[in-house]
């Protein structure tokens, strides 16, 4: 039997003190939040979408994009499920997103403190962890509340994303205290904020769109689906998962752009026609008024300022080249993006511990041994859909059942 503690009571760390005290070990977890588990409480919107049924490489960012499906391969979706269904979580599935049947994230915090006091996992709250030392084969923990003794140490305490729910980037320290690098952490599935003038206007549009991210005028990725538009810029899931690599292009000062095209459905040819079309229809109309019924108002308004056309003035009177610049502006409107909004509002962290310093089928440190690391404070991010608590689940599994 060893002693072992966890530092963090988030997703990974409740996870791997269960595991850890199935196989007999004495385990405490650490906690500097007045309860654990907080962001699982926040998560899909209060529903804990807590999986997902399709698990891809290119659902996981990482410097090594290869680290995360090693990991998945040793405790993946389907132990998840398993576990959790054990626990007492009837999974409901929606197009491979994977929920409680009861809807509530409650539920899996739940289950997972039931499991934890019936292991006799000693959990203390309010405690802060200031420094990790290890002195021959015993770590020496010193915290707000006294010093703690371990053999073993995990370390779960998650990035720097929603720092009220307890990620407020501690752990970072830590690990870089004990010797680890730690590779930049940005903000990630978060908003992206630009200095265009006209979002004050736009500020409350929703939309379908399909997003390409350039990084100094070069593609680097792509995204389709409803694009929420707020005063300081652009929000929703595509916005989320192409913030990332946004995040990253900043921080190395990079120019960031995004180009939007409103009409999806249409290619360039075809929304030239329909927009003729509708002119031709009825010339007499204002610009503005032929188009109502295509885009929000409030966007048609903005398009047609952007391109010069006056929405007040009649078709009869537009310059016919100002068309196709309507039309490019349809297609590709270019938004300068100037910041991520701030870790506050992120939903998680990018970057982290290098995992090229972990084993990726134990998460035991490759240079402190009997040292573990789990979730977020590790180099590796999920996409939206249940990718992040996944990474959680099964890094914190395979940390508790390597002991």
């Amino acid at each position: 039997m060893k002693n072992v503690i966890i530092v963090g009571g988030g997703a990974s760390g409740l996870t791997a003190g269960i595991f850890a005290a199935r196989r007999g070990h004495k385990v405490t977890i650490l906690e500097h939040k007045d309860k654990t588990g907080k962001k699982i409480l926040a998560t899909g919107n209060g529903k804990c979408n807590y999986t997902n049924l399709v698990q891809l490489p290119e659902c996981y960012r990482s410097n090594d994009s290869t680290f995360p499906m090693k990991v998945l391969s040793v405790f993946g979706v389907h132990e998840t499920i398993d576990f959790f269904r054990q626990l007492g979580i009837y999974p409901k599935e929606r197009e491979g997103y994977v929920y409680p049947n009861s809807e509530q994230a409650a539920s899996v915090v739940q289950v997972l403190e039931m499991e934890l006091r019936q292991l006799k996992v000693n959990i203390c709250l309010a405690v802060h962890v200031e420094h990790i030392y290890k002195n021959k084969n015993i770590f020496t923990l010193t915290t707000n509340k006294g010093d703690f003794t371990a053999d073993k140490v995990i370390l779960a305490a998650g990035g720097c994303a929603s720092p009220n729910h307890g990620s407020d980037g501690s752990g970072y320290l830590l690990a870089k205290e004990l010797g680890h690098k730690i590779i930049k952490p940005l903000p990630a599935l978060v908003q992206l904020k630009s200095k265009e003038k006209y979002f004050k206007t736009l500020a409350g549009v929703r939309t379908e769109a399909y997003i390409k991210l350039f990084v100094n005028d070069r593609f680097t990725a792509e995204e389709k689906g409803e694009l929420l538009i707020a005063n300081y810029g652009v929000s929703g899931i595509p916005i989320f998962q192409l913030s990332r690599f946004a995040a990253k292009a900043i921080s190395e000062n990079k120019r960031v752009d995004l180009k939007v095209d409103f009409l999806p459905s249409l290619n360039w040819k075809d929304t030239f026609e329909l927009i003729t079309e509708r002119i031709k229809s009825n010339p007499k109309k204002t610009a503005e008024e032929s188009m109502v019924g295509l885009f929000n108002n409030k966007l048609t308004f903005i398009m047609l300022k952007e391109v010069g056309i006056e929405p007040a003035l009649s078709w009869e009177k537009v310059n016919r080249n100002n068309i196709t610049d309507l039309v490019n502006q349809i297609k590709e409107w270019k938004i300068p993006i100037s910041e991520t909004n701030p870790f506050e509002q992120a939903q998680v962290s990018a970057g982290g511990v290098d995992t090229a310093e972990i084993s990726p089928i134990s998460m035991e440190s490759k240079l402190v041994k009997g040292l573990y690391l789990t979730g977020e404070l590790v180099d590796v991010d999920g996409t939206c859909g249940g990718y992040n608590l996944q990474w959680a689940w099964s890094t914190g599994a395979i940390a508790g059942m390597n002991l």
